[in-house]
């Protein structure tokens, strides 16, 4: 069973209430985006609010919205936010982003999305946890995601999206379609040399060559960390 938090350095995550828990990737996902020129943020399915506060304890001029489509969910995050430092610059949006968008939202920097997936693969029997982790026409598909940002990045914003290998490869469709190009790829690994675990991508609407990094988890023949990882991670996890 998960722990019902994880602390970080400078804030905790209470997670009881969301399907979806702090994961690795996604921490990799908030320390990695280049965050620190953006004045305005959203992180789209917030889920326990992970990704607002990680942007809220990088960049300290950035204003944050945190959209999420899922009640329990979108109340743990509020919590979090409230009992964090950065409660007067993080606003949790409970909805979905298509109602988001109706609002009229600002123009953001920087976008931050670990979107559904497992597109084809068996849903869980939490429907909280399906809405999670499945692509559905009901809650946000990656054409809707890619669109959303393609009409609210600022011209020079970036949105960065985490996702496994190969749905990144449909996602980059979509992204296409709606005129976003990939910039950079950081490609996670377990260890040096491994499958790929995930690809987070920073998209932008200027089409060029991708730059791409590696960043292996752990040391090649130990559980003991990378010393890239450690130091992406030195400001939030307590362990470093």
């Amino acid at each position: 069973m998960a722990n019902t938090y994880f602390r970080f350095k400078h804030f905790t995550i209470d997670q009881a209430e969301c399907a979806m828990k702090v994961c690795t990737d996604a921490c990799v996902l908030g320390a990695a985006a280049r965050l620190t020129t953006a004045r305005r943020i959203l992180d789209i399915g917030t889920g326990t609010g992970l990704l607002a506060l990680m942007a809220a304890q990088r960049n300290p001029a950035a204003l944050i919205d945190a959209v999420e489509i899922e009640p329990q969910a979108a109340a743990q995050a509020t919590a979090n936010v409230a009992s964090s430092p950065w409660a007067s610059r993080v606003q949790v949006r409970d909805g979905s982003l298509a109602e988001w968008a109706t609002t009229a939202p600002p123009a953001y920097d920087h976008i931050l999305c670990n979107p559904p997936f497992f597109r084809e693969s068996l849903r869980s029997p939490s429907a909280a946890r399906t809405t999670a982790r499945h692509t559905a026409a009901d809650t946000l598909t990656f054409a809707e995601l890619a669109g959303f940002a393609a009409q609210f990045l600022t011209p020079a914003g970036q949105l960065s999206v985490l996702l496994p290998p190969p749905e990144m490869q449909h996602f980059e469709r979509a992204a296409a379609q709606a005129g976003l190009f990939p910039q950079q790829r950081l490609v996670l690994s377990h260890r040096p040399g491994s499958k790929p675990l995930r690809h987070i991508t920073h998209f932008n609407p200027q089409a060029r060559p991708t730059e791409q990094e590696l960043l292996a988890i752990h040391e090649a023949d130990s559980e003991a960390y990378s010393a890239g990882f450690r130091d992406l991670l030195r400001d939030f996890y307590l362990a470093f």
